[in-house]
């Protein structure tokens, strides 16, 4: 009988240390937070706190034996940095989302939640402890403008662009921010693990800064908000995709199919937007008003001065408009701005780039931040600009300073009503009372 009752216990021993191995390592009372899928995104994802988490399972040996050493970091950073743990075995899918394949594996979700660091230094309470404050620090200088970020953080140091610059969607938001937008957006779909994304992230926060006020950069993880994800069918990690200026179709969205560099991504996004955005304006020239808004905010600025209208009447105008308007749709990519005026309307600025000497009609381009023009010396033609035009898109052709290397005196002047000009009425001269010497003469 003795037998039978110690195998008994022995069993039960081994029943309570079976049921005892798929619990928690972690109490209530420790300083290591309980992290679960119900609350990873709300606590750590979408927190301003740096984290640091350790993926687990109870049956490992190399996690009990860590244990003491994380519980005494997590003590050690408390008020200062957030300690969790995640129980691999009850949350197998969230530690499948971060690409866990071993245990323990420690992340710090720090200056950039998007792509956290992984941990691979020695598993102490001491060097854990100093692994996260590193991140924190790290935080702090991009906060401040300071830089500091690398490669994995997506910081500005080492990438030019600022993570800030990355709007974050969401399930919730996508259809107001995007689909509801007036400007152009390059949107990522992502994946916490992907080790693509991860490469990506700093190119893509560098790009997001270069593009703005154009094309607006937005990352959803696709593994959170997979309503998003099923619409637009993404099947892999990372999926780019263009959604045009002003959609309100949520059809409309096009498949990125560029390089994943920061230059790439730009230069695809750039094509993208010149493609969608019209023509430039040509703006008669009537104020100094309007000198300033359509030249100050363009890298160059095209002014052409036509023949005056009793010269050169509506028809004649009109031809020349639509070569300027041609040539505007030509190089609107690179956009310049484009004015014209009356020859003899604004004589200041003829003199300032030595227009009117070839007669007209004329053109100069002006670089207003340089304070330098160039002026056309070949025909007034559709070939003739193009090939002044093409050759200053390259950089080539001769420059000059602007006289007073300021914007010369720009009258205000009635806009062109579109018609023939007309010759002014000539006074009427009653000679009837005007006695007239014989040998005076008119």
């Amino acid at each position: 009988m003795i037998p039978r009752t110690v195998s008994a216990g022995c069993c039960l021993l081994l029943i309570i240390a079976l049921v005892g191995s798929s619990q928690a390592l972690y109490s209530p009372s420790d300083d290591v937070v309980a992290l679960t899928t119900s609350n990873f995104d709300r606590t750590v994802l979408k927190s301003d706190e740096v984290w640091v988490v350790e993926f687990y399972a109870p049956f490992c040996g190399h996690c009990r034996n860590l244990v003491p050493e994380y519980k005494k970091a997590a003590t050690a950073l408390k008020g200062v940095i957030k300690v969790g743990g995640i129980n691999c075995e009850e949350e197998q899918g969230l530690c499948g989302q971060h690409g866990v394949r071993g245990y323990p594996t420690i992340k710090i979700f720090g200056a950039n939640k998007r792509s956290p660091v992984d941990y691979n230094g020695q598993r102490t309470a001491k060097d854990i402890a100093e692994a996260a404050l590193a991140e924190a620090k790290k935080k702090i200088k991009n906060v401040l403008g300071g830089g500091g970020g690398s490669s994995s953080d997506g910081g500005s140091s080492g990438s030019g662009g600022s993570k800030d610059d990355v709007i974050e969607l969401t399930d919730a938001n996508f259809d107001k921010l995007v689909l509801g937008s007036e400007e152009a957006w390059l949107v990522e779909f992502y994946a916490p693990w992907c080790g693509h994304c991860k490469n990506l992230a700093p190119h893509w926060a560098k790009a997001a800064t270069e593009l703005k006020g154009k094309v607006k950069l937005g990352a959803l993880d696709a593994t959170v908000h997979q309503q998003k994800m099923a619409q637009y069918g993404v099947q892999g990690f990372p999926t780019i995709k263009y959604f045009p200026a002003g959609t309100k179709d949520r059809n409309a969205a096009e498949d990125y199919n560029g390089g994943r560099t920061s230059s790439d991504i730009v230069n695809w996004a750039l094509d993208k937007y010149t493609e969608d955005i019209p023509s430039p304006e040509i703006v008669q020239l009537t104020s100094e008003q309007v000198a300033r808004e359509t030249c100050e905010k363009n890298p160059l600025c095209v002014v052409a001065v036509l023949p005056h209208i009793l010269d050169c009447d509506a028809e004649c105008r009109n031809r020349y408009l639509k070569i300027l308007r041609t040539m505007g749709d030509k190089y609107k990519k690179k956009q310049w701005g484009w004015l014209w005026t009356e020859g003899g309307a604004q004589l200041e600025l003829e003199s300032t780039l030595d227009i009117g000497g070839f007669g007209y009609p004329a053109m100069a381009v002006v670089n207003l931040k340089k304070m330098k023009y160039s002026l056309l010396r070949g025909s007034f033609s559709q070939d003739g600009i193009n090939e002044f035009l093409r050759d200053l898109s390259f950089g080539r052709g001769h420059t000059a300073p602007v006289k007073g290397a300021e914007l010369p005196k720009i009258h205000t002047v009635e806009p062109w009503d579109g018609k023939d000009g007309q010759l002014p009425e000539e006074e009427e001269i009653d000679l009837s009372d005007v006695d007239l010497d014989e040998k005076d003469e008119l």
